[in-house]
């Protein structure tokens, strides 16, 4: 009976201080917790303030929504569309294209051949017209078929493109309005001293 008592004191005992290690672990944690309102948050590169509560923390910026927005609305826009209806037919586009840088290469070649340039070249190769005027500079010319232009790199006045204009029935570079042709002729006389005619003029 006695051997009974010390074990039920024994087992009391063990009870008591496991009950009271978990009180002071549960106090020690609870005292650990330190309220999220005690803290001071950095505030975000925006004119709006951080909103925060007990169960979230939440960033409200409306100057970056708005700026998201705008650009989200810029980017389904998209580029510009091409009216591919008001460009020439393709097979067209070559006929009329064709016909003007063989025209081309035709009174270059003339033209070199009644001036004196050091260095004076002419080649065409893979649809591209390269005209080497010696140290005064060189023209490159060329198709470009998806958009129905020929392209012109100039020592004189740099690139340009050069739409048919049917009315003019000429090259036209839209934003001076300048022809193809008569660019030629202003800017090879202009280089090498000596006139050239590239353009059919009335009589």
């Amino acid at each position: 009976m006695a051997s009974s008592s010390k074990f039920l004191r024994r087992v009391s005992t063990s009870l008591n201080s496991i009950h009271n290690s978990r009180l002071l672990s549960s106090s020690s944690s609870s005292n650990s917790r330190i309220p999220l309102q005690q803290f001071k948050f950095d505030r975000p590169p925006c004119s709006s303030s951080l909103l925060y509560n007990d169960k979230h923390s939440r960033v409200c910026s409306r100057d970056f929504c708005s700026r998201t927005s705008n650009v989200d609305e810029v980017l389904s826009q998209g580029p510009a569309a091409v009216d591919y209806s008001a460009l020439l037919q393709e097979d067209e586009f070559h006929k009329l294209a064709d016909a003007t840088i063989h025209d081309l290469l035709e009174k270059m070649e003339e033209y070199g051949d009644s001036v004196d340039i050091d260095g004076f070249d002419i080649d065409y190769g893979n649809q591209v017209l390269t005209v080497k005027f010696g140290s005064f500079g060189t023209y490159v010319l060329n198709k470009q078929t998806p958009n129905r232009q020929i392209w012109m790199s100039s020592p004189v006045s740099g690139p340009s493109r050069f739409d048919w204009d049917q009315s003019a029935e000429a090259w036209i570079y839209r934003r001076t309005k300048a022809k193809l042709l008569e660019t030629l002729e202003t800017e090879v006389q202009q280089l090498c001293g000596e006139p050239i005619t590239l353009s059919k003029r009335a009589d």
